[in-house]
């Protein structure tokens, strides 16, 4: 469990780093005008995978072994369920344009498979897990969920470590589900 704790926190240190804004270059001096006529830079290169599609999100899926099905659209919002040999959970895409696409946000989501925990367990586990939340539904049952936000330039590896945090997060809330008091004593 602390492996996991360091390993998400690592996560989480390298999504600051690069959501932190770019440094601006120091400018240079002066140019003759010659200089100044010089062709624009090429564009900056992309790594070809759309974070912010759904579709994209469903390839990513299947490289590992898992499936995905957009199970409905709501306004700015992809819904899909995700299957894998180990797991069943869903995920659902905000903030995306009228096609579906260009999506801003992914949120996982998970149903815990055993018991319910007491509010203040909900409460001790989400004030010692840095990247997953969990929450009861209407219903009285526990739910784990990780969200991140998606940009233009966030790539597939990215994506992948999102996955493997969440992933993280369902192991953590199988084990506060198993057994939540022996769990929150021994969380750092």
């Amino acid at each position: 469990m602390m492996l996991r704790k360091t390993l998400l926190l690592a996560a989480a240190a390298l999504l600051c780093m690069g959501a932190a804004p770019a440094k601006p270059a120091p400018k240079a001096p002066a140019k003759p005008a010659a200089a100044k006529a010089a062709a624009k830079p090429a564009p900056a290169r992309t790594s070809g995978y759309d974070a912010g599609d759904p579709n994209a999100f469903i390839s990513l899926l299947a490289s590992v072994d898992a499936k995905a099905q957009i199970a409905r659209t709501d306004g700015d919002a992809v819904f899909m369920t995700v299957t894998s040999p180990t797991e069943v959970f869903s995920a659902q895409f905000a903030g995306c344009n009228p096609q579906g696409k260009a999506c801003q946000a992914v949120l996982f989501d998970r149903l815990g498979a055993e018991g319910s925990p007491t509010m203040a367990q909900i409460n001790g586990f989400n004030q010692t897990s840095v990247m997953c939340r969990v929450y009861q539904d209407r219903s009285g049952k526990a739910h784990v969920e990780y969200s991140a936000l998606v940009f233009p330039r966030t790539n597939r590896d990215e994506m992948l470590m999102h996955l493997n945090a969440w992933r993280g997060c369902i192991a953590d809330f199988a084990d506060f589900a198993k057994d939540p008091t022996g769990f929150l004593a021994n969380a750092a």
